[in-house]
């Protein structure tokens, strides 16, 4: 983790910011950390980093935690798999992106 003056922030900040996508960078006032500033490369880093510092989302994971340790949960080789439910998502679990209809293909069937 790097430890930057805010004036050398404040006269570099693009350049930091970049810098922060790879590492967290502390930001020091008189030499004592003041802050944090924490870049993001991609979509899907902010909105992983929202989710790991939502409040609500990790109580709800807490509690689904807790279930499972009571024993109440579902045991993965009861888990049954709805392949038609299941056949927009990809290796990643996000929805695939389907072509767009235009009017020529609309009325067409494949």
């Amino acid at each position: 983790m790097k430890r930057v003056a805010l004036a050398e922030i404040k006269d570099h900040f693009s350049e930091y910011l970049d810098d922060a996508a790879k590492e967290e960078i502390v930001i020091t006032r008189h030499g004592k950390p003041a802050g944090v500033l924490v870049g993001f490369e991609s979509e899907d880093d902010w909105f992983d980093y929202r989710l790991e510092n939502d409040p609500r989302f990790l109580a709800r994971i807490e509690r689904a935690r807790a279930d499972l340790r009571a024993g109440k949960g579902i045991p993965w080789e009861n888990v049954e798999v709805d392949r038609e439910a299941s056949a927009d998502f990809v290796a990643s679990d996000k929805p695939r992106v389907r072509a767009k209809r235009t009017a020529r293909t609309a009325g067409t069937k494949s």
